[in-house]
């Protein structure tokens, strides 16, 4: 059976990677830069070879690379090293997450993993590293683990010593400063049928801003759906938090039908997520996203796993979307994946709090803080959503960053996938977006285009 009984899988977990948590509380912030990465990573391969050294990452891009242009891949001579299907899985087994497992029960005939070999291509300019080494001493957290005090830009905790931390880091990573795109969501059918759905972003980094968070807010995020004509013209604000438990994120909605702006505090947790057909929750969008206070985190330890990486043949302008959206799951022959460290942090929903997930255990990319797997149980502790951060370099920037989100839903066989960006202008990360371009009545005047 492909749902895994939550007490089990903690047993697992807890026994898997006790040694190595321990491992990595030895190192201190003068490893950083040196044994480790600024960010925290561990610099040096594994014993294996199957995971090279850190190097700094794509430091240029490659060439012949415009900027404004679809991202081309700098790894596309790499051959597929092996597949993994349903037939071979448990010769994989250590590497997998259960949510992989799970996949390849549910889609035995269909659902594979293409594996490539590894590159650390994660990297960040000298300004975040030099943040993030300055984090190392300084930070800490608010008041339960509700908010990060002393830290402005850069990685918060890159020697994590809790769950919390780890939760933290991926919150605040180094995304960029500025960012509008242009992405299509779609939500096929169990027979592969899909309305695209198009969506506009504009998101404002504050905290990885030289001049830091504006008081308690870290991001600044606007959303409007433009297509189709059914659904076009909802518009979403968010004025993220550092501490949300002292100042809860504000966020406000236009309804066109209406055409009013209202406050919208239940935009959080799990609230469904935008046009998502209730495949997602808000706080699944970007992987994770909002206050952590729900959840008690373990920072279970590092482990090898096969995760998405590198995934430049997803994000192709050769591709059109019918080319990826199929039945039950996205072609996973244009999906790449590597064996990467990961940390395993583990969430169970606090006593007393509410959340459709009761358990959420999130696989994060040691060398940039993205989480790229994680794994959502229901209240009677089976497993219900996979979600997959497909990413890559933005090397104009340098940021890694999703580029294709996939929740599967392995109750109703269904599955929702936002970032949709083949045929679309690329991301404008040099745009100078202010405060006003935030503001509710920036929601009226899109309103009334």
């Amino acid at each position: 059976m492909q749902f895994l009984k939550a007490a089990r899988l903690g047993g697992v977990i807890a026994a898997l990677c006790a040694a190595p948590l321990a491992g990595a509380a030895a190192q201190s912030a003068a490893d950083l830069g040196r044994s480790l990465t600024p960010f925290g990573a561990e610099k040096a391969g594994n014993k294996d070879g199957t995971i090279p050294e850190w190097t700094g990452g794509i430091t240029q891009p490659p060439a012949g690379y415009q900027p404004g242009t679809h991202h081309p891949d700098p790894f596309a001579d790499d051959k597929v090293l092996f597949t993994i299907t349903a037939q071979n899985m448990d010769q994989y087994a250590d590497k997998l997450t259960e949510g992989h497992k799970a996949l390849f029960r549910q889609y035995p005939d269909t659902f594979k993993m293409n594996v490539y070999p590894t590159r650390r291509s994660a990297s960040a300019p000298q300004r975040i590293y030099d943040a993030t080494i300055a984090n190392a001493s300084g930070a800490k957290l608010a008041e339960g683990g509700n908010g990060v005090l002393n830290a402005k830009a850069g990685i918060p905790f890159p020697i994590p010593q809790s769950g919390v931390e780890a939760v933290w880091n991926h919150l605040l990573r180094w995304r960029g400063l500025d960012v509008e795109r242009r992405v299509g969501q779609a939500n096929p059918q169990a027979n592969g049928d899909f309305t695209l759905i198009m969506i506009e972003e504009k998101a404002k980094f504050l905290y990885n801003s030289p001049e830091g968070p504006a008081g308690n807010t870290s991001t600044y995020f606007l959303q409007e759906v433009v297509a189709p004509a059914r659904l076009a013209g909802e518009i979403l604000l968010v004025h993220e938090t550092i501490n949300q438990i002292a100042e809860p994120r504000s966020a406000w909605t236009y309804n066109p039908g209406q055409r009013r702006v209202r406050r919208a505090p239940n935009v959080a947790y799990d609230n469904p997520g935008t046009a998502a057909d209730g495949l997602r929750t808000s706080d699944q969008l970007d992987m994770f996203n909002g206050s952590p206070d729900r959840y008690d985190w373990t920072l279970v330890g590092k482990k090898e796993m096969y995760v998405p990486y590198n995934s430049y043949k997803l994000h192709s302008s050769d591709l059109q979307y019918a080319d990826i959206i199929k039945a039950r799951h996205i072609n996973q022959d244009h999906a790449r994946y590597e064996l990467h460290r990961v940390w395993v942090v583990d969430g169970r929903l606090k006593p007393g709090t509410s959340h459709i997930y009761k358990r959420r255990t999130f696989y994060i990319d040691e060398d940039s803080w993205q989480i790229m797997v994680a794994d959502q149980y229901d209240n009677r502790d089976q497993l219900w959503r996979v979600s997959e951060a497909h990413s890559i370099n933005y090397y104009d920037v340098p940021a890694l960053w999703v580029t294709l989100e996939t929740i599967y839903d392995l109750q109703s066989g269904r599955y929702t996938t936002l970032g949709l960006d083949n045929q679309e202008p690329m991301y404008k990360f040099g745009v100078n977006l202010t405060a006003s371009d935030f503001s509710p009545d920036s929601l009226r005047r899109a309103g009334v285009r």
